[in-house]
């Protein structure tokens, strides 16, 4: 019951311009008990997300008005809401989950409902996680050890979602911040994208490996020195990533 009440309170923003798309989705996540908000154009949903403020929003590339990564963009400049894009199958997915936009994910279409359920409630359980974390963090105002990891030239502050290389503050995404925390608490320990991808996206049995390199590389372009040849976040070729611990 209380899980419920839980879901009953998210309020999800899906912004599609084919009624028959927007449909399907709608009866599908108010069966999970998610309230529905819904925009047919980028205009209307930049203006729906700003006033409304929805806890997540499923949002298509191809509108009329303004397309989805400059919605995209737009909201994101104003809150931190996650926005998983509705792609299709040949787009560029380094685009959608650039840093200069800031989507947390993707799903390509046609999707299955199940999968796209599923996506919807790994991202609402990942920011439902940190927030916990937050709040727990705020109350214990007089710790005596701070809540750090440190790894040779990289320092995570765990209570802040702060990071540091070389003791310089790098700005990071919560998804970037999160996949460099896995990894940095087990240096030296090769993880796999598929671990990564249930371990820091949530998905058990859904989503693109793709979505963990594009994180990485990404990454790489605001802590590494010459991406070419990194020395923080090492790729094992055929298996996955790892943080040196030099």
């Amino acid at each position: 019951m209380k899980e419920e009440m839980e879901k009953e309170a998210k309020t999800i923003l899906i912004v599609d311009d084919e009624p028959s798309i927007r449909d399907i989705i709608i009866y599908n996540l108010k069966k999970e008990g998610y309230k529905i908000i819904e925009a047919g154009d980028g205009i209307t949903a930049v203006e729906m997300a700003l006033e409304q403020r929805p806890d997540l929003i499923l949002l298509d590339i191809m509108l009329p008005r303004l397309d989805g990564l400059s919605v995209c963009k737009r909201i994101k400049n104003y809150y931190n809401v996650p926005i998983l894009m509705l792609t299709a199958k040949d787009a560029e997915i380094d685009k959608i989950l650039g840093l200069e936009l800031g989507a947390d994910d993707y799903i390509t279409k046609p999707f299955s409902v199940r999968e796209l359920v599923a996506r919807v409630k790994a991202n609402l359980r990942k920011v439902e996680v940190v927030s916990n974390h937050q709040v727990r963090e705020t109350a214990k105002e007089d710790r005596k050890k701070e809540n750090k990891i440190v790894v040779g030239n990289l320092e995570l502050d765990l209570d802040k979602f702060e990071t540091k290389v070389r003791g310089e503050i790098i700005d990071l995404t919560l998804r970037e911040f999160e996949v460099l925390k896995f990894l940095a608490s087990q240096p030296e320990q090769v993880v796999t994208r598929e671990t990564l991808l249930e371990k820091v996206w949530g998905y058990e049995y859904y989503g693109d490996i793709r979505t963990v390199d594009v994180t990485v590389r990404r990454i790489r372009e605001k802590i590494e020195k010459d991406t070419s040849m990194p020395k923080i976040l090492i790729t094992k070729r055929g298996v996955g990533y790892y943080i040196a611990a030099k």
